[in-house]
């Protein structure tokens, strides 16, 4: 595909012409249903450094202040920067959901569309059947990656209130008040990384049914 055109189809996604998107990869031989595989792998792919994320900026987080001492500036800092990277894959998980959204939308209602276009009734019966079971899938799946994303703010609410705070209480004392909230965090976490986990699973098996079908 020529570089212009890349460019062209990028700029088109970007301001939310999606159906002109379509249409065009359409022109070049990419369909909706290998856009819808692509978007689902790169989601998967996002939620699984999301879990990574998350579970090192528990980690930081710990590190830093289970340490007695040392610069208060430089723990502040080291812990926004943890959050500040924690917030961007979470965001970026939000997008991907909604690109999986936007391309499943545009997939299921053209599959839906061309059912009546079918001369042979055995061969419409059995499109139909698939639609419905790759739409219960789907479904499946955007269940276990919103019961992901729930999952985040639990997590990200509290970490920005321990940054503020000891952003504006640089002492001994904001340490000391901090840590006995890392217990909730770590919990927290562990159930984010729980859901994760599940999301990714069903990811991989929407992945394999949409490939074999």
């Amino acid at each position: 595909m020529k570089k212009g055109l890349i460019v062209l189809l990028l700029v088109l996604f970007s301001t939310g012409c999606s159906s002109v998107y379509y249409s065009a990869m359409e022109k070049v031989g990419i369909h909706k249903r290998d856009i819808m595989v692509d978007r689902v792998e790169e989601m998967r792919d996002s939620q699984q450094d999301t879990k990574e994320q998350f579970a090192s900026a528990l980690e930081r987080f710990k590190s830093v202040l289970s340490v007695d001492g040392g610069d208060l500036e430089d723990k502040y800092s080291q812990l926004n920067d943890e959050l500040k990277r924690s917030e961007a894959q979470a965001e970026d998980v939000r997008q991907r959901i909604a690109a999986v959204e936007d391309v499943s939308e545009a997939l299921f209602d053209e599959w839906q569309g061309e059912l009546a276009l079918y001369s042979s009734a055995s061969l419409r019966r059995s499109s139909e059947q698939k639609l419905k079971q790759t739409r219960s899938h789907y479904s499946k799946l955007m269940g276990a990656m919103k019961r992901a994303e729930a999952k985040i703010d639990p997590v990200l609410n509290p970490m920005r209130d321990q940054v503020l705070f000891l952003k504006h209480n640089l002492n001994a004392r904001a340490i000391a008040s901090l840590q006995s909230e890392l217990g909730s965090i770590e919990a927290d976490v562990a159930q984010l990384i729980k859901e994760m986990e599940a999301s990714i699973k069903e990811a991989d098996g929407f992945i394999s049914t949409l490939q074999a079908s």
